[in-house]
């Protein structure tokens, strides 16, 4: 089951019940903001722990349609790469530090 942002928000207002909701989602829309700006502007994002968020660019190519096989030319486009951490990859798979 993904977690949507919503979802995010009421876990961290039970986390943190000292703060407004509405500073915790001003909080987690400028984080947000300013990860999708890092990478507009072609740099990374590390997150520490977590993992690292990058841009990759894809070449213009020449693809094909699989329902009628026909050529179609697709243009250069930016894709999101992300490579988990250490940390993150043990908890995951739950293996001792």
């Amino acid at each position: 089951m993904a977690i949507v942002k919503s979802k995010l928000l009421k876990k961290l207002s039970k986390s943190y019940p000292n703060f407004l909701k509405k500073d915790l989602e001003k909080f987690t829309n400028i984080i947000l903001q300013e990860i999708k700006q890092t990478l507009k502007r072609g740099e990374r994002v590390e997150l520490r722990g977590f993992g690292v968020f990058s841009t990759n660019l894809q070449k213009a190519r020449i693809s094909r349609n699989p329902k009628t096989s026909e050529k179609v030319h697709t243009p250069e486009k930016k894709t999101i790469r992300f490579k988990m951490a250490k940390d993150l990859f043990k908890k995951l798979n739950d293996e001792k530090e």
